[in-house]
């Protein structure tokens, strides 16, 4: 949705010596905004998950925490951007507390949180809460063609395959656009193949696991999510986001009730709240498909 890019901008906002309050822009000029478009202000921080670990650790928030308390160096005030608040592991997140609780008065906290992620329930009550609305298609559309007209490498991309990157997507722009620009969309065709195999019974476990580790869980959660949520719609009697999906998702909406698409989502959600313990990706996505499968009719006995 770009909650980071919005962050970012308000901390911008936040430092500036002049801002243009009326239109919420910064003036970009002073000297904070100088530092701020080098991206070296000294009194903005970001916290997120370091190389190769899903969460934000202890030793992290003790820094956020130390920085916190320290007089700002060129700004009036400092700014905290928590990316993200759902990646907090249970020790990192009550260290926040006490500095969430007892803030200092020139610093301010940025905590992005992820859809469909839990936040520790101590951590949110002490936030105010912004909620970032899903754009309208024609706006999202607007936005996506207008980012990728600003790349040479991106004028190639057609207006077919943007507007299938958005329906996956679920018209999240940010998210339409790192699919097509990274290899999302083609290794979503060969997940499918996959997982349509498994479900009939022709392949089998570990071959349909392969090429959702190759997506990585976390973009194989918010895959099957939609395909979860597609059938929950086919079931309703409406239409889905996946169209090269629809045959089988509507094919297990005319043999399942209505509440087993429910179910699954809370297991997808259940799945995604484990990441935070860093839960095997190859057993989740294994425990999911299991779970998939589980929607298909029982083969009837062949008579001998």
């Amino acid at each position: 949705m770009g909650k980071a890019e919005l962050a970012s901008a308000f901390a911008h906002l936040l430092v500036c010596e002049n801002p243009r309050l009326n239109l919420a822009e910064p003036c970009g000029a002073c000297k904070q905004c100088q530092l701020v478009s080098a991206e070296s202000h000294p009194d903005i921080r970001r916290f997120a998950p370091e190389k190769k670990s899903r969460v934000i650790k202890v030793d992290q928030v003790r820094a956020l925490s130390g920085f916190a308390v320290e007089s700002p160096q060129v700004a009036r005030r400092k700014v905290i951007i928590v990316d993200r608040a759902d990646l907090l592991n249970i020790s990192a997140g009550n260290a926040l507390l006490k500095t969430l609780e007892e803030p200092s008065g020139d610093v301010m906290l940025l905590l992005l949180q992820e859809t469909g992620r839990p936040v520790l329930p101590t951590l949110r009550s002490r936030c105010q809460q912004l909620v970032i609305p899903t754009p309208a298609p024609e706006v999202a559309d607007q936005w996506l063609s207008a980012r990728l007209a600003q790349r040479h490498a991106d004028l190639g991309i057609a207006a077919e395959q943007r507007h299938q990157a958005l329906r996956l997507a679920r018209h999240a722009p940010m998210r339409a656009l790192s699919y097509l620009r990274g290899d999302f969309l083609s290794q979503r065709v060969e997940a499918l193949d996959h997982f349509r195999g498994f479900m009939k019974g022709s392949t089998s476990l570990a071959d349909a696991t392969r090429p959702f580790k190759a997506l990585g869980l976390e973009q194989t959660l918010w895959l099957m999510e939609l395909w979860a949520t597609d059938l929950a719609r086919y079931t309703a009697g409406g239409d889905g986001a996946d169209a090269e999906a629809a045959e089988m998702l509507r094919f297990l909406a005319t043999v399942n009730p209505a509440h087993r698409a429910h179910w699954l989502l809370d297991s997808i959600y259940q799945s995604r709240a484990a990441t935070v313990n860093n839960a095997s990706t190859e057993l989740e996505i294994e425990r999911l498909l299991i779970e998939w499968r589980s929607l298909m009719p029982p083969r009837r006995a062949r008579a001998v």
